[in-house]
């Protein structure tokens, strides 16, 4: 598993999914062309570009590079670096046919195709050492009154806002954006406050 220390951006559930089994990371997904009208989802995006950077990793067809080309012209280039995949043509075994163009997604390639890739843009396999402080997890998240719980729902909505984080932000993917931005100890701090 290689560890990545941007955020890593791609296209839908099944390429998170996919890059889920080689990448220890935070994964985030543009819901295709989503991006393109989500201005929270955009912000989010920012932020974490500017604290940790973005690594695009998006299909090879006309589409993941329309998605990528407007990520470009909305993150400093210094904030972002892209991860190339090759045309490999076939179909995902998940579809029925093979996409318009006949190339695979990211969901659809061998691991060694990813891993060559992300070698190629400058992603080394860096040791598995432990993060510095505790982190964010779905099981936190519960213990300090932000899911499952009466009133959890309102009090995340408010931590969002207080953190300026898109408010349709999944629970699978919070706990890895809160881990980008604060401490443990902050978001206790924040939940408390709530």
């Amino acid at each position: 598993m290689i560890r990545v220390k941007e955020a890593v951006i791609v296209e839908g559930k099944y390429d998170k999914a996919r890059l889920s089994r080689l990448i220890d990371g935070l994964i985030l997904e543009t819901d295709g062309f989503r991006i393109f009208r989500d201005k929270e989802q955009m912000a989010l995006l920012r932020k974490l570009a500017r604290t940790r950077g973005l690594l695009v990793l998006t299909d090879s067809d006309s589409a993941g590079f329309l998605i990528r080309h407007y990520l470009s012209g909305s993150i400093p280039a210094g904030e972002i670096r892209h991860v190339y995949i090759p045309d490999v043509f076939g179909k995902e075994k998940r579809k029925r046919k093979p996409s318009k163009e006949g190339k695979l997604g990211v969901e659809g390639l061998p691991d060694d195709v990813i891993l060559e890739a992300l070698k190629r843009a400058g992603v080394a396999a860096q040791a598995s050492a432990p993060p510095a402080g505790k982190k964010i997890t779905k099981s936190d998240l519960y213990f300090l009154g932000l899911s499952g719980g009466e009133h959890s729902a309102e009090k995340r909505r408010v931590l969002l806002r207080r953190l300026g984080l898109p408010e349709h932000l999944s629970a699978s993917s919070l706990p890895g954006v809160l881990d980008s931005l604060v401490t443990y100890e902050e978001l206790a701090q924040l939940a408390r406050e709530l």
